[in-house]
Parts: structure tokens; sequence; C-alpha cells
């Protein structure tokens, strides 16, 4: 289930997101948040994010935090 509240989301949290490329089959690839791209305070199809190696998609699930507040 995707992640559809931007105030879930933060710098720092492991997460696991689906790329554009992998919509289709759903495949997840998981990273760490360096930026959330997402403007609006949700999304229906989840959070847009960038994660430290520079991907873009959308949050389906939150895995761990390991930065700071």
């Amino acid at each position: 289930m995707a992640i559809q509240k931007r105030i879930d989301i933060r710098a720092g949290l492991t997460v696991d997101i689906v790329l554009k490329q992998d919509q289709r089959s759903g495949k997840l690839t998981r990273g760490i948040v360096k930026d959330i791209l997402t403007n609006s305070p949700t999304h229906p199809h989840g959070i847009k994010v960038r994660l430290q190696d520079g991907q873009v998609g959308r949050v389906k699930a939150i895995v761990a935090y390991t930065g700071e507040l």
C-alpha cells in the first residue's frame, strides 16, 4: 500500500519505492530518502521522493528510520 501522506515521510527514512519504469510490474526499490518531491500534503499513488542514489519514485512502504529528526 502506498504511503499517501507527505507528513509521514522524512529525509533519512529507509523506504521501498516504485520507479516510473517499474509501475506496471510493481517491482520495489529500496533506498534512503534524500528529498521529498511531492508538494501537496497527500497523493493517491504515493509520495514522490528522490533517494540518496538519485533514483526517483513513489513510496510504497517505510522500512526503517536511519537519520536524525
